[in-house]
Parts: C-alpha cells; sequence; structure tokens
C-alpha cells in the first residue's frame, strides 16, 4: 500500500488537519472529554497521524476538501479509521489557517481502537455540533464485554455524553441481552478520570432477556454497576409457561431475581401460573 505526498502548494498543516479531525473522529480528545466508549480515543495530540490510500489523496481546493481513495487509512497511535473513501472539509478562519469543520467515511467503514471496533457502511462526524453518525446495514459495536448493534443508525453526542442506537437496537453482555427500538447509553468519569458508560436507557418494544426468562414494557432503564434494570409501561416477565403482569418491574441480572409491582390506578399485579409449570430462573 502507498503513502502519497501532499498536493503541490498544500502546506503542511491543513493536509494533517484532516486526519487529525479522522483519528479524533469517535473520540473528541479533550483530558476529560467524553468517549463513544470507554477507552475508544486519540492519542496525544502530538502523536505522528499515518495516512494511506491506494488510489491517492487528492485536495480540491475550490471545494475546500481533502479525499483519500481506495482502502483508505488514518491511523494515530491506537486509532485507526479504514474506508474506501475519506472526505474532511475545512473553512478558513480569521487571522489566517484553516479548521475541519466536518469529516466523512464511505464504504466498509471500521473504526478501531486498542479494544473497541465500530462497524458501518458509512459515517460523518460534524465538528460543530459534536455528533458522529454511522450508518448502514450491518451497524455494531465491539468491547471486550459488551456489543451493540442497530439497523438505522449509530450516534454519539459529545456534549450531551451519550450514545445513541437505532431501529432495532440489541446490547449484550455475556448471555444477557436489552433490545429497544432506540438504546440510549450515557458516560460518566470514573474515579481516575475516566469514560465509562453507566447506564442505558430504552424505548419502545422493550425486551429484557436473561437466563431464558423474558421482561417486556414500553421503557427501561438498566444501570451497568448494580446490572439491575428497571421497566415501565404493561410490564410482562415470562419464565417458562408462566407469567407475571404490571406497571413495573426490577430484573436484576446478576442474581436472576424479578420483582413485578402495580402502579397507581393501574390495580392489582397479575400473573398466570399454570400446574406443573415451574419458573426457569429467579422469576417469582
Amino acid at each position: 500500500m502507498s503513502r502519497p505526498q501532499l498536493p503541490v502548494g498544500c502546506r503542511a498543516r491543513p493536509a494533517l488537519a484532516p486526519l487529525l479531525g479522522l483519528a479524533a473522529a469517535l473520540a473528541l480528545a479533550t483530558p476529560a472529554g467524553a468517549q463513544l466508549l470507554d477507552g475508544f480515543g486519540a492519542a496525544e495530540s502530538d502523536d505522528p497521524i499515518a495516512i494511506e490510500a491506494e488510489q491517492g489523496i487528492e485536495w480540491r481546493r475550490d471545494d475546500k476538501t481533502y479525499i483519500a481513495r481506495g482502502n483508505a487509512r488514518a491511523a494515530r497511535g491506537d486509532f485507526a479509521v479504514n474506508a474506501d473513501l475519506l472526505t474532511a472539509h475545512y473553512r478558513e478562519v480569521d487571522g489566517g489557517g484553516t479548521e475541519i469543520w466536518r469529516i466523512e467515511a464511505e464504504g466498509d467503514v471500521r473504526l478501531t481502537s486498542a479494544t473497541e471496533t465500530v462497524l458501518g457502511d458509512r459515517g460523518s462526524y460534524d465538528l460543530d455540533r459534536g455528533v458522529v453518525v454511522m450508518l448502514g446495514d450491518n451497524l455494531k459495536v465491539e468491547t471486550p464485554g459488551e456489543t451493540v448493534t442497530a439497523e438505522d443508525s449509530l450516534e454519539y453526542w459529545d456534549e450531551k455524553r451519550m450514545v445513541v442506537a437505532r431501529g432495532n437496537a440489541v446490547a449484550t453482555r455475556n448471555d444477557d441481552e436489552l433490545r429497544a427500538d432506540v438504546l440510549t447509553g450515557y458516560f460518566r468519569n470514573d474515579a481516575a478520570g475516566d469514560p465509562m458508560l453507566f447506564r442505558i436507557e430504552a424505548a419502545g418494544n422493550v425486551r429484557v432477556l436473561s437466563g431464558g426468562d423474558t421482561a417486556r414494557g414500553d421503557t427501561a432503564a438498566y444501570d451497568l454497576e448494580t446490572e439491575i434494570a428497571t421497566l415501565a409501561g404493561s410490564v410482562k416477565i415470562t419464565s417458562g409457561d408462566n407469567q407475571l403482569n404490571g406497571e413495573f418491574a426490577e430484573v436484576n441480572l446478576k442474581t436472576g431475581v424479578s420483582r413485578i409491582l402495580g402502579g397507581p390506578g393501574a390495580g392489582p399485579v397479575r400473573g398466570l401460573i399454570l400446574p406443573g409449570a415451574k419458573p426457569e430462573s429467579g422469576a417469582p
């Protein structure tokens, strides 16, 4: 794979700026900034950027874009962006110089760090809004402990410190699954100051699958530290042939114990227990 030279007349600083943006596309690398996934960050700002593209790098001065074509790769430290096509849009700033305001990646997009991988058909990073969007038919985030998939989009919002998976979204940890139309994960800093995912909210056709049991509801919130999922709205817990109905439920994925509760004006909790049927795990 060749490493093309910069276009004639192109200064080194603006040429490297797109790759700096690409390398930080899913991790706005401020010391206390949020990251799409814990550990999914760029290296220090003075680390070198390596660019490779089989078909070359193109500078379009009038369009204010840089384009890397053909199995393009931008790498910085442990972070790398691979795609068939990488495009960086820049603009002039007061006082001279340029700044990148949008990054686009198309075709078999893969973003990797030492421990995480994000896959999609195409992606974009709006630096003004601090929003990353990944689109395609095979959207996936892989970490050592969790896997998240979605059918419509994967989004990262820097200022809100959250990641959103839309369209039949599934979060998997070990043998447990959280499914919904939309999954939203929230970050905060741990004791060492590193970003960590601590809460996932689910909305629309929510299902929690654990140990052969299934809990359904309209919404849910999952605490990753306690491993407790709280469901609300037309809740149903099914264990084998048995079923419990209510308005609220707590499902402890660590202990396998489920609690279902009624709500104000919702009437009593109801259960259907068939003779000879047994709960498959910790459901009451």
